[in-house]
């Protein structure tokens, strides 16, 4: 064990307040991690304030993770020391079942070890995560940053940018699909670069016509403002893919027309119930088909930092330093932020 410092909070009322706590020494199989930088995710809000009923406190946030590799344990393969490498939303999972078998860690039938919140699966402690000075993970769980990817920008490739390439990938986005991005946070200005770069007709869909311009500079080419009711009747049965990054209940039914026949709706914001109701006759009569979508496996999330690096892809941010995290929370709820903040670990040593 050694001594390790962060920022976390205590109770679902509390400011993230700095805290010491000690991590494990490396395992066999361990890679341990000197933090650089590390973004700030919604989600990273909904567990500090228990929004999802299942935080363990102390919450130490924080999976969004690049740094360099300061030791690894004798079994350790993959990284070397000083190489510089990612961590994203799981440290572990049970590794033997069929979604773990097929990459698809996320989906663990024994459910994946979260990077913070979770009880490690070997000693039972809290993971704790990216808000803080190092980190211990298995090396399965840790990808490499490929030279071309900017560190601070490529951070949040390791939540935002798994989440929205993922579900690309796998429903087959491919040169000349016409693909509608719902939303223009951290999620949907990465949907945008990512259809945009596979080769697809990308169109934003928002309630804000002052969004166009931004979403024009991001690549999309063309815009949707939805609450226009002849603009939407304009897009019916048009396209081929929805990437729902809207993280608020919202009605779908008028996103579903615009799909052509066969079209595909993913859900990647949404994990709450569906308000107002389905109407089922939009997916029936056109067997349209609505998804859900969660982050990526490890070997998916190495390909997509691959693709970034390839393509030029990076996550649009805002640094921050640790001691203005409260205020930061703050921001991010109210969308004050273009497009993620991203901690930079030399003000917390500071």
């Amino acid at each position: 064990m050694y001594n390790a410092i962060g920022y976390a909070t205590q109770t679902p009322t509390a400011p993230l307040t700095p805290m010491k706590f000690t991590r494990r020494d490396p395992r066999p199989d361990d890679v341990a991690i000197e933090i650089l930088y590390c973004g700030v995710c919604h989600s990273d809000i909904h567990q500090a304030r228990n929004d999802w009923g299942f935080a363990v406190y102390p919450v130490m946030p924080g999976h969004e993770i690049v740094g360099k590799v300061t030791a690894v344990g004798d079994k350790v393969t993959k990284h070397k020391v000083g190489d510089l490498v990612g961590v994203g939303c799981m440290v572990d999972s049970c590794r033997e079942c069929s979604a773990c078998k097929e990459d698809l860690e996320q989906y663990c039938l024994e459910g994946a070890t979260m990077t913070y919140c979770t009880p490690d699966r070997v000693d039972g402690s809290n993971t704790m995560g990216g808000y803080s000075d190092s980190i211990v993970v298995s090396e399965h769980f840790v990808v490499r940053i490929p030279e071309k990817l900017d560190l601070a920008s490529a951070a949040p490739l390791l939540c935002a940018g798994i989440t929205t390439y993922s579900p690309l990938q796998h429903y087959g986005v491919e040169a000349g699909d016409k693909v509608g991005i719902l939303g223009m946070g951290g999620l949907g200005h990465m949907g945008i670069k990512f259809a945009k770069a596979m080769g697809a007709e990308v169109t934003l869909f928002t309630r804000s016509e002052a969004k166009a311009a931004e979403a024009y500079r991001q690549g999309a080419d063309h815009v949707i403002v939805s609450t226009d009711p002849q603009q939407m009747k304009a897009a019916a049965d048009s396209f081929d893919f929805l990437l729902d990054t809207i993280p608020v209940p919202h009605d779908l039914n008028p996103y579903l027309e615009t799909l052509r026949f066969d079209g595909v709706h993913i859900l990647v914001g949404l994990i709450e119930p569906v308000e107002p109701a389905l109407n089922a006759f939009n997916l029936v009569f056109k067997r349209r088909v609505l998804a859900g979508s969660l982050i990526g496996g490890i070997a998916e999330t190495q390909e997509m930092l691959d693709f970034s690096a390839e393509h030029g892809i990076t996550c649009d941010i805002e640094m921050l330093d640790i001691k203005n995290i409260n205020e930061a929370f703050e921001r991010v709820v109210k969308g004050d932020v273009k497009y993620r903040f991203v901690i930079d670990m030399k003000t917390l040593k500071a």
